[in-house]
């Protein structure tokens, strides 16, 4: 079994030390909380309570290697030991098919459903188009006085190399082939969320995990009270938060342009981009999706922010979800039931 980095173990024991008991006159489950910083290029933090810290370290080390797996397998930019992954299959591109593992044909196939559910908005074919903007978005940062824009051109032809269903999935031979020589996946709109869902289905109750800002609990704190999450400022600090909500269940995603970005002439350019435009999406500042399924918030949460509201909401309306859009200005708007998910 790998184990948690030291930086997690570390963490462990300060706050299990620190940990809060639930009620100081009552022995009961401690407080505990573990971040680490290796899965999905992000944060990742577990809150829990348990009976004693080795109990949550046994729970939060199951979470960890079960996310680290996915992370693996959906990871486009590195190969592992013994291990098929998307990397993968984008090299394979052009050629036979790839006999891969289960967890990628179950993404592959959410990624159809998104994709055709959303008109597009969300396409994990769009490797070829993110990967300019990747390289100059790490060029910009790196070099800040010689940060450029991606050329249209290059933009316009890798855009031809992003059809979805160029990717073809045998799910009785578990296999995927990409047709389109020139075609990369790319399921970071997706990949992190979905993970978190199926890690999540399997963890203890009474957890609150994030990864990134992918936040799900599987179940009420241990006195049976809902966790509560803020939801980030796309203009202020970490902690400053322009509402709380309560969470027993579920999820609660945000996709913001401040998240990822770098400046070219005193412009931010943000890392979601505009299926239609080829460029960063202009409509919105941040937009939190609230849903039973982080793999669902995330993919929604990012199709939002490239839509008006008004085509939003109407997938909104078909998944259940409820949605916050917060634009240039500042001003927010809501989903008709998001406001009753407001921590008073």
């Amino acid at each position: 079994m790998r184990r948690l980095p030291l930086l997690l173990a570390l963490l462990l024991l300060l706050t299990g030390c620190a940990g809060e008991q639930q009620a100081a006159a009552t022995p009961g489950p401690t407080r505990y909380e573990a971040t680490f910083l290796t899965l999905f290029d992000t944060v990742t933090t577990i809150k829990g309570y348990a009976a004693d810290e080795a109990a949550f370290q046994a729970a939060a080390q199951e979470i960890y290697d079960d996310l680290l797996e996915y992370h693996q397998l959906y990871d486009i930019y590195h190969e592992y030991p013994g291990v098929t992954n998307l990397k993968t299959i984008n090299d394979a591109a052009g050629g036979p098919p790839v006999k891969v593992t289960q967890p990628i044909l179950d993404l592959l196939l959410f990624c159809r459903e998104i994709w055709e559910e959303t008109g597009g908005q969300v396409n994990a074919a769009m490797g070829s188009v993110l990967s300019l903007w990747h390289t100059a978005r790490e060029a910009g940062i790196n070099d800040p006085e010689h940060a450029a824009l991606p050329e249209r051109a290059a933009l316009e032809e890798a855009a031809r190399h992003t059809d979805l269903s160029a990717v073809l999935i045998d799910e009785e031979a578990s296999t995927v082939q990409i047709t389109d020589p020139e075609l990369r996946l790319d399921v970071g709109a997706i990949a992190k969320g979905y993970a978190v869902e199926q890690v999540c289905r399997e963890a203890p109750a009474g957890l609150l995990v994030s990864v990134g800002g992918n936040v799900r609990a599987t179940g009420p704190k241990a006195d049976g009270q809902p966790w509560v999450v803020g939801i980030q400022s796309p203009d202020g600090e970490k902690e400053d938060f322009l509402h709380t909500v309560e969470l027993s269940g579920g999820s609660v995603v945000t996709s913001g342009d401040y998240q990822r970005y770098y400046t070219v002439d005193g412009v931010r350019y943000h890392h979601i981009i505009d299926p239609q435009t080829l460029r960063p999406a202009a409509y919105w500042r941040s937009v939190t999706i609230i849903c039973a399924d982080s793999g669902l918030a995330d993919a929604l949460s990012t199709a939002l922010f490239t839509l008006p509201q008004e085509e939003g909401q109407a997938i909104l309306d078909r998944w259940g979800a409820q949605a916050m859009w917060v634009d240039a200005s500042g001003q927010r708007s809501y989903s008709p039931g998001f406001s009753d998910l407001i921590r008073a």
